[in-house]
């Protein structure tokens, strides 16, 4: 007997989406997806997989998001009827929550919803009245769900736990690297030295919104004259940056080479480069500072070495584990004399402490899958429990 999983997407352009999908699916679940556009739906080639458009929605533009949740919402017996009957609905961020409830009511009274949220976005923090409003918000649209996932534990202490106003139990799923085919994905294969006269490498890789890394890199790298690269590839949240395309081809020793697929291609883009930027000032002092991102498991799994900014989850999250270069400021200069400082043995010695982590540190593999589904499972009062759960075959790329 399999989970059928209605997954509610607030962006089906996002490589998240995809991949949390077919971790579903490689844990026995079948899955119907049911989301909000934003650009090319990065699952309409994915076999078995359906999908349901919600409505158009804007980056950034939250009024309009709001109208095209309520015309979503109006509009859901029309769009899910036809759909098999869900043992699970699972809510991908609040403006999908707020569907959640009325999306399981279609199908049953006792059918468990559960919350995913991997972003605090910046409104849910708001001290003033459009904070508390949509606190209010998500606390209503959550009084039905049975399970929180998040995938930092920064968020839970620093946001769910003193003013969310949800008590849910909670199962952290972190940013790691989707391996289906464990063989396929093949790791790190040691230090990458530049050959001589060529430059270092830094790449910044998966949704690109930092305006103030942006401009911290350029300076960066112009200062460094050649010896240092920025490598940028994925999504760029233009409405975040004044002019991106303009900005980065004028930048000297900065190259943008667009999206790739997650996580087909992470092997390559990461064995070309040797250090992995993961700071982030998007919301600086907030989600910024609780996130752990998924350039940080990329980047450990295929040995490039993580530059952390202190005082962060991932600055914590680098220096335990000694396997990344952790600045106090992250500034020009600061990047400036750590470069200045970086010879060949200090490099080696970097790659070896990141080495030595645990890979079960930096991927999901077929069990974590099947264990996640089964988790699942175990919300919904008529499914086996996870001993009768079968086990399935999780041969797909």
């Amino acid at each position: 007997m399999k989970l059928n999983i209605l997954y509610l997407a607030h962006d089906l352009a996002d490589a998240a989406i995809r991949r949390r999908v077919l971790t579903l699916k490689a844990g026995g679940a079948n899955v119907t997806v049911a989301g909000f556009e934003r650009g090319a739906n990065l699952l309409a080639e994915e076999q078995d997989i359906t999908t349901i458009s919600l409505g158009e929605t804007a980056d950034g533009r939250f009024v309009q998001r709001i109208g095209t949740v309520i015309a979503a919402r109006m509009a859901l017996s029309k769009k899910l009827y036809w759909i098999s009957k869900p043992d699970v609905v699972i809510a991908r961020n609040l403006e999908t929550l707020a569907l959640a409830g009325a999306a399981a009511s279609m199908f049953g009274r006792n059918i468990p919803i559960v919350y995913e949220c991997l972003d605090i976005h910046r409104l849910l923090l708001d001290e003033g009245v459009k904070g508390r409003l949509m606190r209010l918000v998500q606390r209503h649209f959550g009084r039905r769900a049975s399970l929180l996932i998040t995938s930092s534990p920064a968020f839970v202490e620093n946001f769910f736990k003193p003013c969310s106003g949800l008590d849910l139990p909670v199962m952290l799923l972190e940013n790691k690297v989707l391996a289906l085919k464990p063989e396929a994905v093949s790791g790190m294969s040691g230090p990458r030295m530049p050959k001589p006269g060529k430059p270092w490498r830094i790449g910044w890789f998966g949704a690109i919104r930092c305006r103030k890394s942006l401009d911290i890199l350029i300076d960066f790298a112009a200062r460094m004259e050649g010896r240092v690269e920025i490598v940028l590839r994925g999504r760029p949240a233009y409405r975040e940056f004044d002019d991106f395309d303009a900005k980065v081809k004028a930048a000297a020793h900065v190259e943008f080479h667009g999206p790739y697929r997650n996580p087909e291609e992470l092997g390559a883009i990461y064995r070309d480069v040797q250090f992995t930027w993961t700071i982030d000032f998007f919301e600086e002092g907030l989600n910024s500072s609780w996130l752990l991102p998924n350039r940080l498991y990329e980047g450990g799994l295929y040995g490039a070495v993580p530059i952390a900014l202190a005082g962060t989850e991932t600055g914590r999250f680098v220096s335990r584990r000694g396997i990344g270069a952790t600045l106090a400021d992250a500034s020009p200069e600061k990047l400036e004399n750590l470069f200045n400082g970086m010879t060949e043995a200090r490099y080696t010695d970097l790659v070896s402490r990141l080495s030595a982590v645990e890979r079960s540190q930096w991927v999901t593999g077929p069990a974590d899958c099947r264990s996640l589904v089964s988790r699942l499972a175990a919300l919904h009062p008529d499914m086996p429990s996870p001993a009768e759960m079968p086990v399935v075959s999780t041969a797909q790329s």
